[in-house]
């Protein structure tokens, strides 16, 4: 997950960038973004970790995005921007197994949070992000919630809709963690309506799923059903949602 999910001022590049992001065509949207500017080359970055994280593929293509985006950040902002997407491209490749990334993870959202002050943009982001590094790396849930809520205070302060569609599911995912099913539900609700709302389609399904785990036959099923349908749609995206809901000896591409 990366950046705000919106096409602030209807900025006609921006909603084309956003459109495609959407329906998991993270390079076309990389390929509409203007070369040589800072912002771009974050924005840019942004599109490809996450693929990255979606996929499990184009690592070296990612991390070949980051290495310009680190050479024209000149601001405090444009670095820490860089270091959290550095973060975030370390702590995917650990999480997928790709290779133990998860020193150096901690270290790039470590100086992350030295350059991107409290109540800067970005720093829910950061802090979203450090949260799924307590919670899937260090294991430690009580430090993931605390910061899960600050990224949910900061995306609900800004308003960041996306970001809070994350915060709603993960927050959720520790309450259902814990038995605490009517919490939980609720959360993955909320994640799931912002989405549809948003059009965010690639994410789509995981909400499905979440909800699901928290539902009585027959709409788990139902929910199930169509997290596979839109993953057919997205071609095996998220893949490894895929492998989750195949059918037990089943093959997966």
């Amino acid at each position: 997950m990366s950046g705000n999910g919106t096409t602030a001022g209807d900025d006609p590049l921006q909603t084309a960038v956003w459109r495609l992001r959407s329906r998991a065509c993270w390079a076309d949207a990389a390929a509409l973004l203007p070369a040589a500017t800072a912002a771009a080359a974050l924005q840019r970055t942004a599109l490809l970790v996450e693929r990255c994280l979606y996929t499990e593929a184009g690592w070296e293509e990612a991390e070949d995005a980051l290495r310009t985006a680190e050479a024209l950040a000149h601001s405090d902002e444009e670095r820490g921007a860089a270091a959290c997407e550095r973060g975030y491209l370390a702590y995917s490749a650990t999480l997928h197994g790709v290779r133990d990334r998860a020193d150096e993870a901690r270290s790039a959202l470590g100086r992350a949070a030295a350059l991107i002050p409290p109540g800067a943009p970005g720093r829910a982001l950061l802090d979203f992000r450090r949260g799924l590094i307590a919670e899937n790396l260090t294991r430690s849930a009580q430090a993931a919630r605390a910061a899960y809520r600050r990224a949910h205070a900061g995306a609900t302060a800004r308003p960041d809709p996306l970001l809070l569609s994350f915060t709603w599911r993960h927050l959720a995912g520790l309450a259902l963690r814990e038995g605490e099913l009517a919490e939980a539900r609720h959360g993955f609700a909320e994640s799931l309506r912002l989405r549809e709302e948003l059009g965010y389609l690639v994410g789509t399904a995981p909400a499905l799923v979440s909800l699901a785990d928290t539902e009585e036959e027959p709409e788990a099923s139902r929910l199930r059903e169509e997290a596979r349908r839109l993953i057919r749609l997205l071609g095996g995206v998220p893949t490894w949602l895929t492998r989750q809901l195949a059918p037990p000896g089943a093959a997966t591409v």
